[in-house]
């Protein structure tokens, strides 16, 4: 999906040159008129209202998670604007691996041969990026 979005996000951002908060602003607005017109279809959004009345206390939880969800896509947002979705994949994935890696770390969690396999994989194509992306490119000198 990130190669999908990478490129939709490019071509927007070479066409219309958006900020982050623009780019925020229109994905979410498109996210929540679609997410309401499927909840209210499916009934999902009586049951929600049925618990929420039920345990009240879901409401700070959810003010909560927006603030940190709006914080942290204002941060993905602006660096879509200002440096390209490759970039933003790039420490995405970056973030997952540290996270792994800290839940193995912090709380003992263990991972399978795969998925260290995976996670050494991941790590390995991270360096190699940062290794060949400072390397000089040799430019041809024509004569």
């Amino acid at each position: 999906m990130d190669g999908l979005t990478g490129a939709v996000q490019e071509r927007i951002r070479a066409e219309s040159k958006p900020t982050g908060i623009q780019m925020m602003k229109v994905v979410n607005g498109w996210s929540t008129l679609f997410l309401l017109i499927l909840i209210v279809l499916s009934g999902e959004i009586f049951k929600f209202v049925e618990f929420a009345n039920k345990f009240p206390a879901v409401y700070y939880n959810i003010f909560a998670l927006s603030i940190m969800s709006a914080i942290g896509q204002l941060f993905l947002y602006s660096m879509v604007s200002e440096f390209g979705p490759l970039v933003v994949s790039i420490v995405t994935t970056t973030r997952k691996f540290f996270t792994v890696l800290g839940s193995v770390i912090i709380f003992g969690n263990t991972l399978t041969m795969t998925q260290w396999f995976g996670a050494v994989l991941v790590f390995s194509a991270l360096f190699l990026d940062a290794y060949y992306a400072k390397k000089p490119t040799k430019k041809e000198i024509s004569k």
